[in-house]
């Protein structure tokens, strides 16, 4: 079975391609934090490259930019191809079938204009 599932925050805006068939394609990367940090305290990030095909790219280029965290569900595909100096690359990424959005579109607004002035209240007008 080649599932795999990730939580993690764009490193960039999302690039929506068509290829030449009329098929959409999105490219993006996702930061993932490991469970642990470095020795200096500093939180380690593995970088991930993500593909996600026709209507789920187009909804994740149409929502999520970069900074925006999401969760991904998907398959891990390896591909080779020959570089102009003659050498093989490979590239590993996931195909993503599955991606929820985990911030409010509106989140740091939000944030913002909900804060609420808490104010004093005397002991003796409660009715407990």
């Amino acid at each position: 079975m080649n599932r795999c599932e990730f939580i993690g925050r764009l490193t960039k805006d999302v690039e929506l391609n068509t290829t030449t068939n009329g098929v959409n394609v999105a490219k993006f990367s996702i930061a993932v934090n490991r469970k642990f940090k470095d020795e200096n305290g500093e939180s380690v990030a593995d970088f991930f490259n993500v593909v996600a095909w026709r209507g789920l790219g187009e909804n994740i280029h149409k929502y999520c930019k970069k900074g925006s965290k999401v969760f991904i569900a998907g398959e891990v595909q390896t591909r080779s191809y020959d570089a102009e100096d003659g050498s093989k690359r490979y590239i590993t990424e996931i195909i993503a079938n599955e991606c929820e959005f985990l911030d409010n579109k509106n989140n740091e607004s939000q944030t913002n204009n909900n804060q609420t002035k808490l104010e004093p209240i005397d002991d003796d007008s409660l009715p407990f």
